[in-house]
């Protein structure tokens, strides 16, 4: 991607947890798409796309929820997620209508109009593979000294029918490098964190959220940067470590890079485990 005059429209799709749980990620997310040049236009009266849920107890209710929004959303502008697991439900849904007829003639039957291929779903990384970033920041390096661990989890993973997609593992590291930040070399980069677990069973969840957080101290991350709004709770409110670090949205920490923060005290009493202290430490605030 390159930075353009004219911004770049896009169908926003944002999800429930960057609606309510994670109000920190959507405002941050925001406001670096618009530093960037994307022009997020929200689909309008859109539905939760039935994430872990849904998609475990009814397959066809999983789909008609995702298929409900692109029927919604128009022509002539890609559908943008920042959710992996709504990412994947997406394309799940999307591959599915694609290759079944069966499930286009439910679809016309459901929303009235036929499915549209073209429609195309792009989760934020396939937006900013390529970006250069330092265009942003002016060959700077603002991120420069801190060092953090980066988690991805495990909903980027594709799934068999999904597996000639691009796999944008990699890519915080290339980014927050550019900004000059470190990334460690860990275990936990890709390990689940429970999900929708955390409901269910939090005793199971908070074994492996543990673990992870544990890793990333051993290793000398001085906080866990994030590419999932869900992971990024999970890792907050079942970490019952006594020594525990900030966990990061990437949005948070690309819009401090660019500097274009400014309501950051509305993020941050948000997180369970204060940044400021690394943030400010290291000149980010």
């Amino acid at each position: 991607m390159k930075c353009n005059a004219t911004p770049m429209e896009v169908t926003w799709f944002p999800g429930c947890s960057m609606k309510t749980s994670a109000m920190e990620n959507h405002e941050s997310f925001k406001i670096f798409c618009e530093a960037i040049g994307i022009k997020l236009i929200e689909l309008p009266d859109w539905n939760c796309c039935g994430s872990s849920s849904a998609h475990s107890i009814d397959h066809e209710l999983a789909l008609d929820l995702v298929s409900r929004n692109l029927a919604r959303a128009p022509k002539g502008r890609p559908i943008l997620t920042a959710c992996p697991s709504c990412t994947l439900r997406f394309k799940e849904t999307h591959h599915r209508l694609s290759e079944d007829n069966q499930a286009q003639i439910r679809f016309r039957r459901q929303w009235g109009v036929p499915f549209d291929e073209s429609k195309k779903v792009m989760h934020f990384f396939e937006f900013i593979d390529g970006l250069d970033i330092s265009q942003f920041v002016d060959g700077k390096k603002p991120l420069a000294g801190l060092t953090y661990a980066p988690y991805y989890g495990c909903m980027l993973a594709r799934p068999p029918q999904l597996r000639r997609q691009k796999n944008f593992h990699g890519l915080l590291e290339k980014m927050l490098g550019t900004l000059g930040a470190k990334a460690v070399t860990w275990k936990g980069a890709n390990k689940c964190c429970g999900t929708f677990l955390s409901v269910a069973r939090p005793e199971a969840t908070t074994q492996v959220v543990n673990e992870i957080v544990q890793n990333g101290l051993d290793t000398g991350a001085e906080c866990l940067i994030t590419a999932c709004a869900m992971c990024q709770l999970n890792l907050e409110i079942r970490c019952k470590l006594k020594k525990q670090i900030p966990v990061l949205h990437f949005s948070e920490i690309l819009a401090l890079a660019l500097g274009k923060a400014e309501n950051t005290d509305e993020w941050f009493k948000r997180h369970l485990v204060d940044p400021k202290p690394l943030l400010s430490a290291k000149g980010l605030l």
